[in-house]
């Protein structure tokens, strides 16, 4: 048997809800660059970027986040797309992506309180609760007005719809990791009493109401997905429970593909290095399987990419041949083996050699995760190839020192 043989699940395409067809089973999962212009609209270097990662063999590439306003940013260099000021440039990082058959997705996202102080000294979010764990990185948040929740989901309508219209062929709500979306599904980040909040049901209205805005924007024929968590991994947070209630919502507002993550940043399960995640659960590749195969289990005809930990081509053709998903993603395997997924579907590797870089201390642990693959997408940017061998030191040194003084503000406040 051929090393092609055994990974037949991945070349499989597959048809999304909407009609869109994905080539194959593998996806170049949303990775935030920190490559934008000083503007905050995408210029060369993430064109750059992902013209290396274009003809990789991802059957789908989702952009890295894409903020809905410019006031709320998230990481330096986030590209914000709020209005059709950089509608040219925007049609041409699509058409970059798209060149080689690749489906074309943006991540677009509002960081709520989870905004660099130096970035965004006065954050916005459903209550006045300051991010925990965070060393005084972030400032206390405003609580949200409601007419300003109202004008952030249409923001989110907004910026989908000139995303689509420039040629993007869908787009994925981040409702994951500690952002807005998530902070409002919190019951630790919400405290709210009045219809955004109190109830499991009063939380997920915000996320609702964002997918149902995005859906009437962008029409029936592009995509929607969104990026959830399974759960906070935070004692009193959201919890699956409430998250599957939230998918049971979003399948009635058209979503076309849900991705599987977990954690935030106080919490961070899907970057492999909190605790909560039992050793069994690393050892076996995709971190939140249960989760998906709980969600296959109660809404069989949704279509699921799971993302995390995967690395072996024999695990993720399992787990798409099984039917426990249908897309897998791969995130930080391709900011230093950017080749990769074609690599698998071939058979010239087996496997990604990437692994999650650990010190046993969590802070640090998760600065150095975030800030060494972000320098090699750099320096893919830069035309260079990746260094994967570089010490995690000098790795953070570059990041605080290429995002100027704003950043290493923030890592001296304990990033």
């Amino acid at each position: 048997m051929t090393e092609t043989t055994t990974v037949a699940a991945l070349h499989q395409p597959f048809t999304l809800p909407n009609g869109s067809v994905l080539p194959n089973r593998l996806a170049k999962a949303a990775l935030s660059e920190s490559l934008a212009r000083r503007d905050h609209s995408p210029g060369t270097r993430i064109k750059t970027l992902y013209r290396r990662w274009s003809d990789n063999g991802a059957g789908l590439v989702i952009t890295g986040n894409v903020m809905v306003d410019r006031r709320a940013i998230g990481e330096p260099g986030n590209v914000v797309v709020e209005d059709e000021s950089c509608v040219e440039d925007v049609a041409e990082w699509a058409r970059i992506i798209k060149a080689n058959g690749a489906v074309a997705w943006a991540q677009i996202n509002h960081p709520g309180r989870q905004a660099p102080r130096t970035l965004t000294p006065k954050p916005v979010a459903p209550s006045a609760v300051a991010l925990p764990g965070s060393g005084g990185m972030f400032a206390e948040p405003r609580e949200l007005t409601h007419e300003e929740i109202l004008d952030i989901i249409r923001r989110f309508a907004t910026t989908a719809g000139i995303l689509v219209r420039a040629g993007f062929d869908g787009v994925q709500i981040h409702g994951a990791h500690g952002y807005l979306v998530s902070q409002f599904l919190s019951p630790l980040a919400n405290q709210r009493t009045d219809e955004w909040g109190g109830t499991p049901e009063k939380r997920r209205r915000f996320v609702i109401e964002v997918a149902r805005a995005i859906r009437a924007e962008i029409g029936p024929d592009a995509a929607m997905g969104i990026k959830l968590n399974s759960a906070d991994f935070q004692r009193g947070g959201f919890s699956e429970d409430e998250s599957i209630a939230v998918v049971h919502a979003l399948v009635a507002e058209g979503i076309d593909l849900l991705e599987v993550s977990g954690g935030t940043y106080s919490s961070a399960a899907m970057l492999g290095v909190d605790p909560s995640l039992k050793e069994s659960t690393r050892k076996r590749e995709a971190y939140f399987l249960d989760y998906a195969l709980r969600v296959r289990a109660e809404l069989p005809d949704l279509p699921l990419m799971l993302t995390g930990g995967f690395r072996t081509a024999d695990a993720m053709n399992d787990a798409v041949a099984s039917g426990a998903i249908d897309v897998v993603g791969l995130g930080r395997p391709l900011t230093v083996e950017p080749d990769v997924p074609g690599q698998l579907l071939d058979g010239t590797a087996t496997a990604s050699h990437v692994r999650p870089k650990r010190s046993g201390i969590r802070l640090i642990d998760s600065l150095t995760e975030l800030t060494a693959y972000t320098v090699q997408m750099w320096r893919m940017a830069d035309g260079k190839a990746p260094a994967p061998r570089r010490h995690p030191a000098f790795n953070v040194a570059t990041y605080l020192v290429r995002n100027g003084k704003d950043s290493v503000r923030v890592g001296r406040r304990g990033l």
